[in-house]
């Protein structure tokens, strides 16, 4: 009576910033660390400069430069509207708030708090939610 625990796997859920990148539907939640936690995207799949939205783990995450990950909260500081793009900067299109792909910060209001940053780590090619 194995019970697999839930888990949030969304690599459907990911909006890619850029045509070019895509989701793989055919990898399920294989586990990528001892502790059994599934990678929430590829560091492949991030494109440097830019960034993708998982949004059924309400995260996002960047690569402001070349193997440099960041994660952060996906939901809007200003009123809970998730952030819908990523392009140089993290956009909320609800309001037009900006977030910077480093730090989080608010580039644009109205938001006036930063992103929330979200602890993760990097196993292999997998950023893993910690």
């Amino acid at each position: 009576m194995p019970s697999d625990a839930p888990s949030s796997s969304s690599s459907s859920a990911a909006a890619p910033t850029t045509p070019s990148a895509s989701s793989d539907p055919a990898e399920p939640s294989e586990p990528t660390t001892p502790e059994g936690a599934a990678g929430v995207v590829g560091t492949a799949d991030v494109p440097v400069g830019g960034g993708v939205i998982i949004a059924g783990s309400k995260i996002v995450v960047t690569q402001p430069s070349a193997g440099d990950i960041k994660v952060f909260s996906s939901i809007c500081t200003h009123q809970g509207c998730p952030v819908t793009q990523v392009t140089d900067v993290i956009t909320c299109t609800c309001h037009g708030s900006t977030f910077d792909l480093s730090t989080g910060d608010v580039l644009g209001g109205p938001a006036s708090a930063p992103l929330p940053a979200v602890d993760f780590t990097v196993d292999g090619d997998q950023v893993v939610l910690s």
